[in-house]
């Protein structure tokens, strides 16, 4: 199976993220989208953006690597890069794919990435994400099924989320946020293209001057740093 893994070097160490760059560069199914210098500054990227695979350092200042760890999205992994060993265990807890101790060459971390591959290729040939083609959500007190062919769009109110359903003029509201629903959505599916609106690909109708049509004829935005990937998935549909 061919395919790209997308990742961020997370690491205040100027020779750490050299290095890490060139690996990537030389490895043909990685990516680099995106190099930072603190946890910090790649929470931007992280509220904005997926990524898949995250090289991260653990002790940095402000945020420790492992703090960030918690936060990030299921779905995106890390491997762990630090110079402290003492850290491998806790590093576990939250799920790494994997651990390189400092200073570590190029087939240390070409076997770790090779291990990231082969969770990803697992991962695509299950369908592990929205499987079923169901989710439950909880609203008013009870937990409601809801076929994921029949859902327009997310739409996110704060600590709120609205789900359009086919055929339904009411939402379901549920108490929850777009970040966490998208840790559990098939990217192929869904995608974000708001701060406030996640929307089902296959009921998109027209997408033009900034804005797209679902099928029950509510236009809704296209914020600036979506349009990018939204262009992607049209242009790999595209048959002109």
């Amino acid at each position: 199976m061919k395919m790209k893994i997308t990742c961020l070097i997370i690491d205040d160490e100027p020779l750490a993220q050299e290095l890490i760059g060139r690996y990537v560069q030389n490895t043909p199914f990685l990516e680099c989208v995106g190099v930072y210098s603190s946890a910090i500054e790649a929470l931007s990227f992280m509220d904005t953006g997926k990524v898949d695979l995250l090289f991260l350092d653990i002790q940095m200042p402000e945020l420790s690597g492992l703090e960030f760890s918690k936060n990030v999205p299921k779905e995106t992994r890390i491997i762990f890069t630090t110079a402290f060993d003492q850290y491998a265990l806790e590093g576990y807890k939250v799920n790494a794919l994997d651990y390189l101790l400092k200073p570590f060459g190029y087939n240390e971390f070409y076997a770790a990435a090779l291990r990231a591959k082969a969770w990803f290729e697992e991962q695509a040939d299950t369908g592990s994400n929205s499987s079923d083609g169901f989710i439950f959500v909880k609203s008013e007190y009870k937990q409601l099924r809801i076929d994921l062919k029949d859902i327009l769009y997310f739409e996110g109110l704060k600590d709120y989320i609205k789900i359009w359903i086919k055929d339904q003029p009411k939402p379901v509201l549920t108490l929850l946020s777009l970040k966490v629903l998208e840790s559990e959505l098939d990217p192929r599916q869904f995608m974000r293209v708001h701060r406030s609106f996640t929307v089902s690909l296959e009921n998109i109708r027209v997408i033009e001057r900034g804005s797209i049509l679902m099928s029950n004829g509510v236009y809704i935005t296209i914020a600036d740093q979506y349009k990018g990937k939204l262009q992607e998935f049209i242009s790999g549909k595209s048959v002109v």
